[in-house]
């Protein structure tokens, strides 16, 4: 499960990178330095409904980076480290679950918005607009 794991990660920093507002999740959530390199997951076409769970999985996830962040800045000592990240991987996994994604959909969906620029634009564009601006 821990390459499950670092692959969700993956296509958390990926999905935070679509707009100004979401910082890239490795800088916020920076996973233990895996020892064989992650491969990334299959892009897939969303359907609408997929894209609407993706954004609204995509703002919950940016929201626990943010909280972990400084709880992470301040940990020293590796095993705690590891700890923490785990803890922040479970509460992101559960939240794109609880949206009705799997994460596998939501690796993919990530994928796909990072190939296909509109793609991408419609993500930004429902994003803006579930924040009110």
């Amino acid at each position: 499960m821990q390459s499950s794991l670092k692959a969700f990660l993956f296509a958390a920093a990926v999905s935070f990178g679509l707009s100004s507002p979401y910082a890239m999740a490795e800088s916020r959530l920076e996973p233990a330095r895996a020892e064989t390199p992650v491969q990334a997951p299959a892009a897939i076409d969303p359907s609408d409904e997929q894209l609407e769970k993706y954004v609204g999985a995509a703002r919950k996830i940016d929201a626990v980076a943010a909280d972990y962040q400084p709880r992470l800045a301040g940990v020293t000592d590796p095993a705690e480290r590891q700890a923490l990240l785990r803890e922040a991987d479970g509460k992101m996994i559960a939240l794109v679950e609880r949206d009705g994604l799997s994460v596998d959909e939501y690796n993919g969906i990530s994928v796909a918005v990072q190939q296909n620029p509109a793609l991408r634009q419609r993500v930004v564009d429902m994003l803006a607009r579930s924040q009110g601006g």
